[in-house]
């Protein structure tokens, strides 16, 4: 990532954040990047219940950029591995064992099928989104990051997550429970009720207009 900081990069991710929470209050937000600027690659947000930040980051130049995007208390460097199979997802990673469910797509899912990809991609369109995603409390598509860096989502397709078991540092953390209170690793938080989201999501370093 030479150069990264040059006025005016904008940088691409696509694939897919999964936001989990359970009954300690331990809340977790899973990135299953099949395309960025660093290769396919996955990282985890953990929130836990008294409010400390964890990202579990697979290779020290994506630590860096998702902590200087994002804010935590701490970061650990370690292999982060997703895997999906049909609508089981497993998320292996030094210290976490998490695995969860999602159920069939319903009526949001389908309209967000139905975004082009290029559509999703572009600034404008998740400005427009931001409106009714604030609708969902903590909810936002686009915002100032770390960094004075700017970020857009946009998101492309939403399947609930239905259940999932979850092993953080040798403790259960309990059955499937609402995203509550609202992560704040950056601007916005996953939807409240437990889903992965297909997202494209645009940095921008130069802290530009978010627009």
């Amino acid at each position: 990532m030479r150069g990264e900081e040059a006025t005016g990069v904008r940088l691409r991710f696509e694939g897919w954040i999964a936001g989990v929470g359970t009954r300690s209050g331990v809340r977790l937000v899973v990135g299953h990047w099949v395309r960025s600027p660093f290769g396919a690659f996955a990282d985890v947000m953990i929130e836990r219940a008294d409010g400390e930040r964890l990202l579990l980051a697979p290779t020290q130049e994506a630590a860096d950029f998702i902590a200087a995007t994002y804010a935590f208390e701490e970061v650990r460097v370690g292999p982060v591995r997703v895997r999906v199979a049909g609508t089981a997802w497993t998320v292996t990673a030094p210290s976490l064992d998490l695995r969860f469910a999602t159920g069939g797509r319903g009526p949001l899912g389908r309209l967000l099928r139905a975004v082009p990809g290029p559509l999703a991609g572009r600034p404008a369109w998740s400005a427009l989104a931001d409106l009714p995603a604030r609708l969902m409390p903590g909810v936002r598509t686009r915002g100032r990051s770390g960094a004075g860096r700017r970020a857009w989502y946009g998101a492309r397709d939403l399947l609930p997550i239905v259940s999932a078991h979850a092993v953080f540092e040798g403790a259960e953390l309990g059955p499937l429970a609402p995203v509550e209170p609202p992560v704040r690793f950056g601007f916005g938080s996953v939807p409240g009720k437990p889903a992965a989201v297909r997202v494209t999501s645009t940095v921008a370093l130069d802290g530009g207009r978010c627009a």
